[in-house]
């Protein structure tokens, strides 16, 4: 390891103890897997590949470090929630293909908890399912939509104690996390196992039987992308999923009083049911981690530092987790990060012709990262299981337009957003 790295301003990667960066690539290598991109994707594909096979000669490359993105940014939702509902997966697919896509995920919230309590990856895992609150007219409707998870007023509230509750939404298939914690682990879990970890490694270019970076080229018969929100990055790949961005803030630690009235004693997820998506949890250290998606698209999927951080933005999460819970506790940390849009927002894994890929999870990939990386070790080794049937091997969904069509379509959809959720307000 080397010296100790500069990370961006996310609170779980800011209350990791310090860590360095990993060797880059030292020159032209062979393998039997290489892996572009060291998150959750990738690691836990690398981590079922060398429990199946461990003679294999598995390679991540990883540009930064392992957790850089999305993998120790997001929310810390460990769901099975997906973005695509099932009702219109089994238009597509079939009634019961779309059961089991959603039972899969249902079960992979435990196996998650499960590994990381075998590793030894103390990643503060609590499953204390999640709540969508009903605080309007129009988002008490749409949780009455769902009979069988609808809660009434008082058994919302006695799970959330936000304000305005007229009802709500449970899931018990949800866990919160510490997800820097659990990149971080699992990186090192898959090196135990054998998985050769090359950080500080760009790639520049890839495709079946290679890939070629910065620091030289591996040669591989399977190669695998697996770089959710920074895919467009390369060449062939910029329109292959939008990077729209999700900031959050985390409060300082709020005092037993307050949690007394907030509520959340298992440590359930939390969001509303308004139309642009906000999400939190409470942290094993009793702060309030919040987040929304209320930032723009960057034209050509740019993805830049500078768009982690727009005060306009923060200032919007301050006043919603105040409207939400009657409070204005001091904040500790904001960031932010980009996440997968495909153009039909249905995540896929798949291995066509030596190339393999998993991502555009629309920002619920924490669980849903860990069955694909579980497809991906079944599809690579040539194993039929239950995984490999799932409806959403081997989909592919159509390119995005062009610019200046893509910039213009997802900013008209983001502002028309916001005012359907301002209208409903009112």
């Amino acid at each position: 390891m080397e010296q100790a790295l500069t990370r961006p301003s996310s609170f779980w990667l800011a209350t990791l103890p310090a860590f360095g960066q990993r060797h880059p690539l030292p020159g032209d290598r062979d393998a039997d897997v290489a892996i572009v991109g060291g998150g959750f994707t990738g690691l836990w594909t690398a981590y079922y590949l060398s429990r199946l096979d461990p003679g294999l000669r598995i390679v991540v490359l990883e540009s930064r470090y392992c957790g850089f993105g999305a993998s120790g940014r997001n929310g810390g939702w460990c769901s099975g929630l997906f973005p695509v509902a099932q009702a219109k997966l089994a238009r597509r697919h079939g009634a019961e293909p779309a059961a089991a896509l959603y039972q899969a995920l249902a079960e992979t919230v435990d196996e998650v908890g499960r590994v990381a309590a075998i590793e030894g990856v103390d990643c503060h895992f609590a499953k204390g399912g999640t709540i969508s609150l009903a605080r309007t007219p129009a988002q008490l409707r749409r949780a009455r939509a769902e009979p069988e998870t609808f809660l009434d007023a008082a058994a919302a509230r006695q799970i959330c104690g936000a304000t305005q509750v007229l009802g709500g939404s449970y899931r018990p298939d949800c866990a919160a996390l510490h997800p820097a914690r659990l990149v971080r682990g699992l990186a090192e879990a898959v090196e135990r196992r054998g998985v050769t970890i090359y950080e500080g490694t760009r790639v520049q270019r890839f495709a079946p039987g290679s890939v070629v970076s910065t620091h030289g080229t591996v040669r591989a018969e399977i190669v695998v992308r697996a770089l959710e929100g920074y895919t467009p990055a390369l060449p062939g790949h910029r329109r292959a999923v939008a990077p729209v961005y999700s900031l959050m803030i985390a409060t300082e630690p709020l005092p037993a009083a307050t949690w007394e009235r907030i509520g959340l004693a298992r440590r359930e997820t939390f969001a509303d049911h308004r139309h642009l998506i906000v999400y939190g949890q409470r942290t094993a250290d009793d702060r309030l981690a919040f987040g929304g998606r209320g930032a723009p698209y960057h034209f050509g999927s740019r993805v830049r530092p500078s768009y982690d951080l727009v005060p306009e933005v923060f200032a919007a999460l301050r006043q919603a987790l105040r409207e939400m819970f009657g409070i204005m506790p001091p904040i500790d940390h904001e960031w932010g990060g980009p996440l997968g849009i495909p153009r039909d927002w249905m995540p896929s894994v798949g291995l066509e012709a030596g190339f393999g890929w998993a991502g555009g999870y629309v920002g619920d990939g924490v669980a849903a990262t860990n069955l694909a990386g579980r497809t991906l070790a079944d599809l690579i080794l040539g194993r039929e299981s239950d995984r490999t049937a799932l409806p959403w091997v081997g989909h592919r969904s159509r390119r995005w337009e062009p610019e200046p069509l893509r910039w213009l379509g997802i900013n008209a959809v983001l502002q028309a957003t916001r005012a359907l959720v301002a209208w409903e307000r009112r």
